[in-house]
């Protein structure tokens, strides 16, 4: 909108300037969110697109087609164009949701429940039941590697560094100690590491790490991977089963634990696979060449035929990953949020002798206690289910908001995260949320609504029984 928003832009690129971070997330106007192939014919048509969408009504979930695809296809993009309806993600396409005979298929905007919904209740309880493979190719993917490779990342990430064969979820801070992003952090080999974050941070990721190399005068190299890499995510009860019938290495629990890497071969192909979920379930991510999917797609397809193998897309990842707890960088966590109101205590640690980015300031603001705090949310709803920027209501005032929600198809009912006062956020506490107008209830619950496979696994060793 040029001149309309100018006043605001130069306000807030000053106090990125001044204070080496913006006062509020900013990452919808970050250029590193275009990348090559953002190419003049693709300006163009979004150009057009964007000014003839001026007046139109926004959706949730909402598509644009204008200039796809991109030259970002992952390997599979060929084989699965038809059976599934795709989405954009920082170029990429990726699967949403897949068709089967009698399904409505195509992209149908709805602010309800619409002719996704039953489809990804299917593809929810494949992976519950059975077991599923995803797309997940438009990942993020950088490897760091040099004799200051560990104390880049010391630096950089909250967490401790992963030991070899090891991998852990680790967050970069800003130096107000915001959540400037999320990775999963791998030790492929000593001093050599696998850093993987979504698709839509790949850049702005890349930037931060490499101006902390720059600055900090660290003998490091990093090479962005993204392009070059495919990745499937095989997950369900019987991952195992259907992994192992393509290696001679041995995937059991005893051998193959959760949260660590190894590279292996499977049917031939050559893969680091990392024994980590978003799903919450027993599952791998297998990172290979891109030129390698549709081979081990096949591989992996024709090997789980016995145990009813299927596709599954992101919005069945979205509400498998809701029901766990897992937080989103965007959604629950950004540069608005610190992450102790997020509540990733257990992955920031405060007492390593690193002074990470962000320490002091999170020191700070633990002192000071939090004013906020993230809550788990169960909603009586009809037809219709949070997305995330709802408003929060308690005794006709709006005390806080949504980040991300979906219907839970464990629950049969809508769940969602929402920020809140402190005061305001113990189990139990009845609220209200509104959704088109209308304010459903809504109560705190314990997280997560449905425990992860290795909780379970844990759990059951205890002799324990643990609630699905």
């Amino acid at each position: 909108y040029g001149i309309i928003h100018a006043g605001g832009i130069g306000k807030y690129l000053s106090d990125w300037i001044l204070e080496g971070e913006p006062p509020f997330d900013l990452i919808e106007l970050d250029p590193n969110r275009y990348g090559k192939w953002t190419t003049t014919e693709y300006t163009a048509a979004k150009a057009r697109e964007s000014y003839g969408f001026n007046n139109i009504v926004g959706y949730p979930k909402e598509e644009r087609f204008a200039g796809r695809p991109t030259e970002r296809t992952s390997g599979l993009y060929d084989l699965l164009k038809s059976k599934c309806s795709m989405g954009f993600h920082a170029g990429w396409e990726q699967p949403h949701w897949f068709y089967k005979p009698g399904d409505e298929t195509g992209y149908k905007p709805s602010f309800r429940r619409t002719n996704w919904f039953d489809p990804v209740g299917r593809e929810y309880k494949q992976v519950m039941e059975k077991v599923g493979v995803i797309d997940l190719s438009p990942f993020g993917k950088f490897k760091v590697k040099g004799t200051d490779s560990v104390k880049l990342l010391d630096h950089l990430f909250a967490n401790v560094v992963p030991k070899v064969g090891s991998t852990n979820i680790s967050h970069m801070l800003t130096p107000k100690g915001k959540v400037y992003a999320e990775l999963t952090v791998s030790q492929l080999y000593p001093g050599e590491f696998m850093l993987v974050t979504g698709s839509g941070s790949e850049l702005h990721d890349l930037r931060w790490i490499e101006e902390k190399v720059m600055r900090g005068g660290y003998k490091v190299e990093i090479e962005n991977m993204t392009d070059e890499m495919g990745v499937l995510g095989v997950a369900g009860p019987y991952a195992r089963q259907v992994l192992q019938k393509l290696t001679s290495e041995d995937l059991s629990d005893d051998s193959f634990k959760f949260l660590q890497s190894r590279h292996l071969k499977l049917s031939d192909i050559a893969v680091t696979a990392i024994r980590i979920s978003y799903t919450g379930e027993l599952g791998w991510e297998l990172y290979h060449r891109r030129e390698d999917s549709v081979a081990l797609y096949n591989a992996i397809m024709e090997a789980g035929q016995k145990e009813g193998i299927d596709n599954f897309g992101t919005y069945a990842l979205n509400a498998l990953r809701l029901e766990k707890g897992f937080r989103a960088w965007g959604a629950e966590m950004n540069c608005d949020t610190n992450p102790l109101e997020a509540g990733l205590e257990y992955f920031v640690k405060l007492n390593k002798p690193a002074d990470f980015t962000g320490k002091q300031a999170l020191k700070q603001i633990k002192e000071k206690g939090l004013k906020r705090q993230l809550v788990y949310l169960t909603l009586k709803t009809d037809n219709v289910d949070p997305e995330g920027n709802e408003s929060v209501w308690h005794n006709g005032k709006v005390i806080g908001n949504t980040t991300s929600g979906s219907f839970s198809y464990s629950a049969q009912q809508s769940l969602a995260f929402a920020y809140v006062p402190t005061e305001l956020s113990k189990v139990g506490q009845k609220l209200e949320v509104e959704i088109l107008g209308k304010n459903y209830p809504a109560i705190i619950v314990q997280e997560p609504l449905v425990l992860t496979e290795p909780t379970r696994m844990r759990l059951q060793r205890k002799g324990e029984t643990p609630k699905i």
